[in-house]
C-alpha cells in the first residue's frame, strides 16, 4: 500500500491552484509558438555562453496550466520520494489508521504542490520515469497563466521576459544533459537521503526537541532547508550538505547564464532580474510556508551560488568548468559559503593527480 493518497493529493492541489484568469485570455495562443522558438534560440544561446553540449538531442518546450504543472509534478514526487513512501506503507500496513494516514499525506502534498503552482514561471523536468511515455518526459516547462500575469502587472516585453525565462530554464537543462555523471549522481543524493530515512514516531519526537533546543539558542532550525532537516539524521545531514551545494551551483549557474547569454537580445534583462528577486521575498503567511517546506533555503541558493561562481571566476584557472570534471569537484553547503576552502581543496586535489 502506498502511504499518499496521489490521487488526493492531485485533487487537493488543483482546488489550492484556483482560478486562472489569464488562461482564457487572447494572448495566451502566443505563448507556445514563442516558447518554441525561444528555447531553440535560448540552446543555442547556452552553449556558445557554456561550452556544454546536450547529448539527448534539442530541447523540447510545452506550456501549461497550473493543473498540468501539478500533474508533472506529482509524477516525479512519486517517483522522487518511492524509497520513503514504500517504507512507510509496509509500516502502515493494514492498520485502522492508514486509510486515514493515506488522505492526510495525500492532502498535505496537494496544499504545498497547489501553492507551489501559483507562483512558478518555469520547469526543466529531469526526471526520466520508467515505464512513461518519452513524449512527456524531458521536457521544458513554462506555466502559461503565471508568466501573463507577471507580464501583465509589470508591463514586461513578452518577447524580450520569455526567452529570458528560456534562458534560465534551458541551462538546467543543458546542466543535466551535457554532464553524463550529474543526472544519476543527483538521484543517487536524493535516494541515499530518503532512503535511510527512519519514520520511527520516537525518532521524530527527538528531532523535534532538538529543533526547539536550536531555537532557544536563538537559532531558525527551518533556515537551512525546512522541516527535512530538521528530522534528518546526521548522515542524511552530511548527504542534504551535498544536495544543497549541488543546488547552489546548479541555481547559481541558471542565474549566471541568464543573464550573461543574451545580453543584447534582452535589454530589460536587469529589469527582470529585480522584480523576480522582490518576488521571492515572501512575507507573512507564504514566508512561513516557505520556512517550512524548506523553499526560502533554495531561494538563498541563487543568490550564494551565483556569488561562489563569481569568486571562482575571479580566482582564474579552469573555475567554472572544474566544476563539470566529476562529483568529487563539486562544493558542498559550507564551501559554497566560504568558496577560498573550495579552491584551496580542489587545488591540492588537481596537483596530486598532474
Amino acid at each position: 500500500m502506498d502511504a499518499i493518497a496521489w490521487d488526493t493529493a492531485e485533487r487537493v492541489a488543483i482546488r489550492v491552484a484556483g482560478r486562472e484568469p489569464l488562461a482564457e485570455s487572447y494572448h495566451y495562443s502566443s505563448l507556445e509558438p514563442d516558447f518554441r522558438e525561444f528555447t531553440a534560440e535560448a540552446e543555442a544561446l547556452v552553449e556558445a555562453e557554456t561550452g556544454l553540449k546536450s547529448l539527448a538531442g534539442p530541447a523540447r518546450s510545452r506550456v501549461t496550466d497550473r493543473a498540468g504543472w501539478i500533474r508533472a509534478n506529482l509524477a516525479s514526487f512519486q517517483r522522487l520520494l518511492r524509497p520513503l513512501t514504500d517504507r512507510l506503507g509496509e509500516r502502515m500496513g493494514a492498520t485502522k489508521v492508514a486509510p486515514i494516514g493515506r488522505q492526510v499525506a495525500g492532502a498535505e502534498v496537494g496544499a504545498l504542490l497547489g501553492w507551489m503552482s501559483t507562483r512558478v514561471l518555469g520547469q526543466y523536468d529531469m526526471l526520466v520515469i520508467e515505464n512513461e511515455n518519452p513524449q512527456d518526459q524531458d521536457l521544458v516547462y513554462y506555466v502559461g497563466p503565471n508568466i501573463l500575469a507577471l507580464e501583465k502587472r509589470y508591463g514586461f516585453p513578452p518577447r524580450e521576459f520569455r526567452l529570458w525565462l528560456a534562458l534560465h530554464e534551458v541551462t538546467h537543462r543543458m546542466q543535466f544533459t551535457g554532464v553524463p555523471w550529474l543526472r544519476p549522481y543527483f538521484l543517487s543524493l536524493v535516494d541515499d537521503s530518503l532512503g535511510s530515512f527512519d519514520p520511527d514516531p520516537k525518532r521524530m519526537i527527538e528531532s523535534l526537541k532538538r529543533a526547539v533546543a536550536e531555537a532557544r539558542a536563538g537559532r531558525n532550525p527551518l533556515d537551512e532547508g525546512g522541516i527535512v532537516t530538521i528530522l534528518a539524521t546526521a548522515e542524511q545531514q552530511a548527504v542534504i550538505q551535498r544536495i544543497g551545494g549541488l543546488m547552489s551551483v546548479l541555481e547559481g549557474h541558471g542565474d549566471l547564464i541568464m543573464d550573461r547569454a543574451a545580453t543584447d537580445r534582452v535589454p530589460s534583462a536587469e529589469r527582470f532580474s529585480s522584480v523576480l528577486h522582490d518576488r521571492r521575498q515572501a512575507k507573512g503567511p507564504a514566508r512561513v510556508i516557505q520556512k517550512l517546506v524548506g523553499l526560502e533555503a533554495k531561494l538563498r541558493q541563487y543568490e550564494e551560488g551565483e556569488k561562489f561562481l563569481e569568486t571562482l571566476e575571479q580566482a582564474g584557472g579552469e573555475g567554472i568548468e572544474l566544476l563539470w570534471r566529476g562529483p568529487e569537484y563539486l562544493p558542498d553547503l559550507s564551501e559554497i559559503r566560504d568558496p577560498q576552502r573550495w579552491l584551496s581543496r580542489v587545488s591540492e586535489a588537481t596537483a596530486q593527480t598532474a
